[in-house]
């Protein structure tokens, strides 16, 4: 008898970061077989990516937990998981108090994904929220749909430690990218048809790689296509709503 592909929904709160990571996400689960559906009720795993930096979108997304209840009633089987920075700041509560979450993970966890959703499936809880100082995600394709526009991350975390954010304690300290690797990824990208992108950081103005400093990296992504806009945030942007899903099914 044929296995049967799992089926994957993934929805997303907070920055164009958290936005470029569930297509980090996105990209480590597909390699693994899962197939990324928009209907939550189809879906076997139930993720949302969640931001930490305001108390209101933390109340939204424990609001939006919640209402999984019913997913889990219908389908006992179905693996609902929080990811991102909530999961980070808030997992001893999430686990102990929302007893339908079965893993938290953690934003420079995301590779242990597969193992810690073979566990869920098990029947077994999954922690992961351990920071680290390396990892970058640089040789991981994000999974994204055809369009024009497209984000990058060209450096995750910070090391400012501000007394009004949490990113350093979340997203941990500042790491970059080669600069070799994102040219590669902006070549793909202008390959694939995009003509707008956007290079993101938590600080991108402290980009180094070698040597190479943040202006090098414009620079260098400047000169791949000139029919391509290029775009950088110092900083993000908190983004309003829910984002779900991404339909991905081909279109003709």
């Amino acid at each position: 008898m044929e296995k049967r592909t799992k089926s994957i929904y993934l929805e997303t709160y907070g920055c164009q970061m958290n936005l470029a990571d569930s297509e980090i996400v996105l990209g480590i689960m597909g390699r693994e077989g899962y197939e990324v559906i928009p209907d939550i009720s189809r879906a076997d795993v139930v993720l949302v990516n969640t931001c930490a930096v305001r108390d209101h979108a933390e109340q939204r997304v424990l609001g939006r937990i919640s209402q999984f209840k019913r997913y889990k009633r219908a389908n006992p089987g179905v693996v609902v998981g929080v990811l991102g920075c909530m999961a980070e700041r808030l997992k001893s509560r999430l686990m102990d108090e929302e007893s339908i979450v079965d893993l938290v993970v953690g934003p420079d966890e995301y590779r242990r994904l597969p193992e810690l959703l073979e566990g869920a499936m098990s029947g077994e809880k999954g922690i992961a929220v351990r920071l680290s100082r390396v990892e970058n995600y640089e040789d991981i394709e994000p999974l994204r749909t055809d369009g024009v526009s497209a984000w990058i991350s060209v450096m995750r975390g910070c090391d400012k430690f501000c007394s009004f954010c949490v990113v350093p304690y979340t997203r941990g300290r500042e790491r970059s990218r080669s600069l070799q690797s994102v040219v590669d990824e902006v070549s793909r990208l202008a390959e694939r048809g995009y003509r707008e992108i956007t290079l993101l950081g938590q600080n991108v103005n402290s980009y180094r790689d070698n040597g190479h400093d943040f202006a090098d990296l414009l620079d260098e992504v400047a000169k791949v296509n000139r029919n391509v806009r290029m775009f950088f945030l110092l900083g993000v942007l908190p983004i309003t709503g829910r984002h779900p899903t991404p339909d991905l099914a081909p279109r003709v």
